[in-house]
């Protein structure tokens, strides 16, 4: 088990604060109703990478579930059906191969130190995912997201729909969607409470193109 500064454990709180937890809970849910569900079956085993304070690993439906994040936070926030692993994403070992039929990752790639780091991840990504098993990826994208990117401390490296692409098709993924415009660059905690309004969003791509800042992205392991 790897373990974080005392720094790092006070930025995690600080970007992350508990007051807003019900609010975010309120929008995954409706996230995952309208939209991620549809890409996971009732049986599939589902580890969410970075899973941080477990917002979607905890309100998915399906078979088995896995978190990893190097927070050790996250044994609090996980429900009790949740497999939690607190280890660094491009060692997960105690994971074996093609065991897993969904990885989720929610902005996370743009904390990983550099590219090599991101690649190792990716890596292993491949290796514990089943045959045709899902990758799904929800992160900011540079290419409409430049001014607010590097406002958050730890974003390390820039990425975009289309170097996320190159990224996993060089590592044996298929891409079955991606819109490079998907969810604005943060919900309001006051929007996050108009549960018609966000379902009226996500039920209308077309102001996805107008407010989207981040992608979405579902690729197939081949």
């Amino acid at each position: 088990m790897k373990h974080i500064s005392e720094k790092q454990s006070k930025m995690y709180k600080y970007i992350f604060p508990e007051e807003e937890l019900a609010a975010k809970e309120t929008l995954w849910k409706i996230l995952i109703s309208e939209i991620l569900q549809k890409y996971i079956k009732d049986n599939d085993t589902v580890l969410d990478i970075g899973g941080g304070q477990c917002l979607f690993i905890n309100n998915i439906k399906c078979g088995k579930k896995y978190a990893n994040d190097l927070n050790p936070d996250i044994v609090k926030y996980a429900n009790n059906d949740v497999i939690t692993i607190q280890e660094k994403a491009d060692n997960l070992s105690m994971i074996p191969d093609k065991s897993i039929d969904v990885v989720f990752a929610s902005n996370f790639f743009e904390h990983m130190k550099d590219k090599d780091e991101l690649e190792k991840v990716v890596e292993e990504i491949q290796r514990i995912l089943s045959v045709n098993g899902l990758l799904l990826v929800i992160q900011p994208n540079i290419r409409y997201a430049y001014k607010e990117y590097w406002d958050v401390i730890d974003h390390y490296i820039p990425i975009s729909d289309s170097s996320l692409k190159d990224l996993l098709i060089i590592n044996n993924f298929k891409i079955i969607k991606c819109y490079p415009k998907f969810m604005p660059w943060s919900a309001k905690h006051k929007l996050s409470k108009l549960t018609f309004l966000l379902k009226v969003y996500l039920r209308v791509p077309l102001l996805w193109k107008i407010f989207g800042k981040q992608l979405f992205l579902a690729a197939q392991k081949l």
